[in-house]
């Protein structure tokens, strides 16, 4: 009995030492959090996608919340939530946010199954990343889509799916909350992430082809040749053409679509605009029209008589 009792007198002796050491520790290296932080991550829309570039949104309430300590959150924002949650975090850690434009994912390849023909057969793993890395694809264009949806399987919101008819990803913009997801999983980089514009209006190169132009023609009929043309339409030096590919640049293009008309390949699409006015056809001249008489051929006769 007395060898009990010492046993429990030990073991309790042991168990208060121990809870003596642990409530000293717990207060020497214990992690102040900011209450803020909870505050932050419950408005943020927990989607944990990456597309502010921080390891999810508890990565990026860290950082809105340290932004807000230096005194400023520009370059700070979730493509998810957009606006409304951003202003929202703003008002929450009691600073301004800046207006920033809504983006949107666009594919730039319009090699269509017509316009870009199956050249081999590839059997295996069916992915772009996988079909990428051990050959050029089933189509002669070494830099188009391959189809195999990685895209489709990287975002998170059903914003994107694969054309059967023309075998490209076709983006939802409703659905689309620029989280750079497809961009990240596109082997090709042919997938980008650009402003909505206004009314939703935008106009951009639908090829990243940059073979010469006789080559990327061969190997699909929608391809950019870089032969220039669309650079030297625009006036507000919007375009340039680098490695045989033209580019528009979001932030100086004015949506006058010249460019789109100057293009003879069709590889310049705008998108969301009303269609294009016809110029009315000139009317024949019919039996009742007046002849205006020419007066200097008038004048010429008189004088020979």
């Amino acid at each position: 009995m007395n060898f009990i009792f010492s046993a429990v007198m030990v073991l309790g002796g042991i168990a208060l030492v121990a809870a003596v050491i642990l409530f000293f520790c717990s207060r020497k290296f214990a992690v102040k959090e900011d209450p803020r932080l909870a505050l932050v991550n419950e408005v943020l829309p927990g989607a944990n996608c990456g597309g502010c570039g921080y390891p999810g949104c508890s990565g990026m309430a860290d950082a809105l919340v340290k932004a807000a300590d230096a005194g400023s959150l520009d370059g700070l924002n979730c493509p998810v939530g957009g606006a409304d949650v951003m202003t929202r975090v703003a008002d929450l850690l009691g600073m301004a946010m800046a207006n920033t434009d809504p983006k949107v994912a666009v594919v730039r390849c319009n090699g269509t199954c017509e316009l870009r023909p199956r050249v081999t057969i590839y059997d295996g793993l069916r992915t772009c990343s996988a079909m990428n890395a051990c050959s050029a694809g089933e189509t002669g264009c070494g830099f188009g889509c391959l189809g195999c949806g990685d895209c489709v399987a990287a975002c998170q919101f059903g914003a994107i799916v694969i054309n059967e008819e023309t075998g490209l990803p076709e983006v939802d913009e409703e659905k689309c909350t620029a989280c750079g997801a497809c961009v990240k999983a596109c082997p090709r980089h042919i997938i980008e992430l650009r402003k909505k514009g206004p009314k939703n209006r935008r106009v951009y190169v639908r090829c990243v082809n940059k073979d010469k132009g006789a080559v990327a023609r061969k190997a699909c009929q929608a391809a950019c040749i870089g032969c220039g043309k669309c650079a030297k339409e625009c006036k507000f030096e919007a375009i340039t053409v680098t490695a045989n590919v033209a580019y528009i640049d979001p932030e100086k293009c004015r949506l006058c679509r010249k460019c789109e008309a100057a293009c003879p390949t069709g590889a310049i699409i705008a998108v969301n605009f009303p269609p294009r006015k016809e110029k009315p056809a000139a009317e024949p001249a019919t039996e009742n029209a007046k002849v205006t008489p020419n007066i200097n051929q008038e004048k010429v006769k008189e004088e020979s008589k």
